[in-house]
């Protein structure tokens, strides 16, 4: 942990600076141009790539139980996955997973 204010403060402006320039460069740099399709075709994979790579911690190693495999929260990613592949409905797969974590957790104690 840093306890020196200066070099905190230092760090805060970094970092701040770090994503401002990151940011600047995708909307100040190519904000107002078109974007090649073959970009535009990769950028609609963003979130598919994204939210498993958040959410599949959360099942498989969540914090709640120490870390350790729950057969609730799998089950529960089962079903939302499964009502997502059938659906097609984000809204109903979330809804659904969160149902069926609830209720597994209710019956398995």
């Amino acid at each position: 942990m840093i306890t020196d204010k200066t070099t905190l403060w230092i760090v805060i402006v970094l970092l701040g600076l770090g994503t401002y320039l990151i940011r600047f460069s995708f909307l100040g740099l190519i904000g107002d141009r078109e974007l090649p399709d073959w970009i535009l075709r990769h950028l609609r994979y963003v979130a598919v790539a994204v939210l498993p790579g958040l959410i599949a911690p959360l099942v498989v190693w969540p914090q709640a139980t120490g870390g350790h495999l729950d057969p609730a929260r799998l089950g529960a990613a089962f079903v939302a996955f499964a009502i997502g592949i059938w659906s097609k409905n984000a809204v109903a797969s979330i809804v659904g997973g969160m149902a069926a974590l609830y209720g597994l957790q209710f019956l398995l104690g």
